[in-house]
């Protein structure tokens, strides 16, 4: 997931820290202001209340004093003296001052507009319930004519125990609300100027904090990349110092887990490079994960292919009747055969080597998996598995044959003088046949332990190939033709006399031995390049192509009976190629049914390093 590089300014924790305080700030003031208000507002209204009554009352005193003086002729009447008094007690605040008499009758008010109702009997409740009690009496109330808020306050005046009359006082509230209205409108100015102070202060408070905080997301960041050489400034010893220092530490920590992680990794990296067998790693789900290049190699594929890919898929488990779960419980290891994905005549058996990966708690979380080619191992292994049955069969005959004579000389035949020779010699025959069978496989033994030593002189090789060819025309002269096809000059090359000489032995009986009686066998010598070729053609009946490349392997025989029947044991070519190639040379046939067969061996002309030769 990429992360942001900035952050924008409205979703900052430095926008947040100013609203906090901001918010803060608003609801202190909020809190303060109602109660402020709802205080001020009851105080203020306490006040006017008891201003007013005492207003009220002042009045009733003074208007008890003049209804009770007595009046003379000469003396104002009582109507326009109370109606004098009152235009005295007259303010902004008070709204209609009415004198009642004790029958109800208004004397006197205050009101230009209601003078039409001076004489006659008020219907105020108030007023009358203020007459017939003797007490004061108040209330809160709406205009209705202009909406205002009033306050209207009855009091009686008594002479004695005696109510002669009220006063009814009708006083307007407005002044006090508007009051409250100002005094808001200052408090609110107040908190204007007080919350951008704030902000301001914010602003400085706010980077105390955040600009740390901003220099450990930048190192978070850069760390992220890789990048540890970076440190994050430590502005005091507060709290957020300490977790500067701390992140400090842990930057280090990083760079040297980093590092250790690192070197870990090129030492795996290194070890699954060089490794001659193949690993694949997979999750706890079965997904490859990791594919070194050797196991590329033997499957054939690509790592970037199969990543992800399922490993039962990827191996063909699924073929062998394998589960992911099963490796996991009792799986240890298997042979896989992939010849079918190969050429013809191609192997390719694989061990696969299956190791389970575990979380601390005990827990699969994967699958390690080495894979070691193997084909050549269990190609020797059938190989040993066949040698030890050719060489029990070999042994079987002539030894079954042996039991068979000898059995029949012990029950008397040996006194038959016609028969008792003629079982002896086949004795004698198939005594013989398995010596030179176990001396030929002694011999094998030892070159293939490099135990056989080899004694190389430089001899003319035409002179030497000659000799061989003359032996066999005085033993085999009269019912072959032996055909020669030499070069003029000698040719000198260091050989092992007695190995090449069994060599060419080998390939001249057997040319011999199938070829038909008269028939004409060719030998030639030529010099090509750094080696010398020989050649020996026979026409006998020959060998189909595909098993001319057999004829070099142990015991194999293309006539079977006819070897056995001439005596071979079917080791002398296998004998022959170990030979040759222990001369650094090369030797292979060519061979078609009814065609005859041709063998070729090379030699090298020049001497090997460190190779002893021995001047004839």
């Amino acid at each position: 997931m990429k992360t942001k590089e900035r952050v924008s300014f409205f979703k900052s924790i430095h926008i947040k820290i100013i609203l906090v305080y901001v918010l803060l700030l608003l609801v202190a003031i909020q809190v303060i202001g109602v109660y402020f208000v709802q205080e001020l507002e009851e105080q203020l209204l306490t006040s006017f209340s008891t201003s007013t009554n005492e207003r009220a009352h002042v009045i009733a005193y003074t208007i008890e004093e003049e209804m009770e003086k007595e009046r003379s002729a000469d003396d104002l009447p009582l109507e326009t003296v109370i109606r004098d008094s009152l235009r005295d007690f007259l303010s902004d605040d008070i709204r209609e001052i009415q004198v009642i008499d004790s029958r109800n009758r208004i004397v006197a008010t205050t009101s230009p507009y209601d003078t039409s109702i001076v004489g006659k009997r008020t219907l105020n409740l108030l007023v009358k319930r203020t007459l017939v009690v003797g007490v004061s009496q108040e209330k809160w109330m709406i205009d209705p004519k202009t909406n205002d808020r009033v306050r209207v306050v009855v009091v009686p005046i008594t002479s004695g125990e005696e109510t002669i009359g009220a006063i009814y006082v009708s006083a307007n509230v407005e002044q006090v609300y508007d009051q409250l209205r100002i005094i808001n409108e200052i408090l609110i100015k107040g908190v204007v100027i007080a919350l951008l102070l704030t902000i301001v202060l914010g602003v400085f408070l706010a980077r105390t904090i955040t600009r740390p905080v901003a220099d450990m997301r930048k190192q978070a960041l850069v760390l992220a990349k890789g990048d540890f050489s970076r440190n994050v400034k430590v502005y005091g010893d507060d709290e957020i110092g300490q977790l500067a220092t701390s992140f400090n530490g842990m930057t280090r920590k990083l760079e040297e887990a980093q590092a250790t992680t690192d070197s870990e990794r090129r030492k795996l990296s290194s070890v699954l490079t060089h490794m001659t067998d193949g690993v694949i790693a997979t999750d706890r789900y079965g997904q490859v994960i990791l594919m070194n290049e050797p196991a590329e190699e033997l499957l054939g594929v690509s790592s970037d292919e199969l990543l992800g890919a399922p490993m039962i898929e990827v191996l063909r488990l699924e073929e062998e009747g394998v589960t992911w779960e099963g490796l996991f419980r009792d799986m240890d290891s298997m042979l896989l055969d992939y010849s079918d994905a190969l050429p013809e005549g191609e192997q390719l058996i694989v061990k696969a080597s299956f190791s389970v990966i575990q979380k601390e708690s005990g827990l699969p979380n994967g699958l390690i998996t080495v894979l070691h080619d193997v084909t050549e191992q269990e190609q020797i292994e059938r190989e040993r598995r066949e040698f030890v049955a050719n060489v029990s069969h070999e042994l079987r005959t002539p030894l079954t044959t042996m039991k068979s004579y000898i059995e029949a000389l012990t029950d008397g035949a040996w006194k038959d003088e016609t028969i008792a020779p003629k079982f002896l010699n086949v004795t004698q025959n198939e005594t013989e046949r398995m010596i030179r069978l176990v001396n030929d496989l002694l011999q094998l033994s030892k070159m293939d332990s490099r135990e056989e030593q080899l004694h190389f002189v430089n001899i003319d090789v035409v002179e030497f190939f000659g000799g061989i060819i003359d032996r066999f025309e005085m033993s085999k002269g009269n019912e072959f033709h032996l055909e020669r096809s030499f070069p003029n000059e000698p040719l000198f090359v260091a050989l092992d006399q007695d190995k090449i000489t069994q060599v060419i032995d080998n390939i001249i009986s057997n040319a011999v031995k199938y070829s038909p009686e008269g028939g004409t066998i060719t030998h030639s010598l030529r010099k090509q390049g750094n080696v010398i070729r020989i050649t020996i053609r026979d026409e006998g009946v020959g060998i189909s192509r595909d098993k001319v490349d057999k004829i070099f392997d142990r015991f194999y025989r293309a006539d079977k009976a006819r070897t056995r029947k001439l005596g071979g044991t079917g080791l002398g070519l296998a004998i022959a190629r170990e030979m040759v190639q222990a001369h650094g040379g090369r030797i292979w046939a060519e061979s078609a049914l009814n065609k005859g067969t041709t063998v070729h061996f090379t030699l090298p002309i020049h001497q090997r390093l460190g190779q002893e030769v021995d001047d004839l």
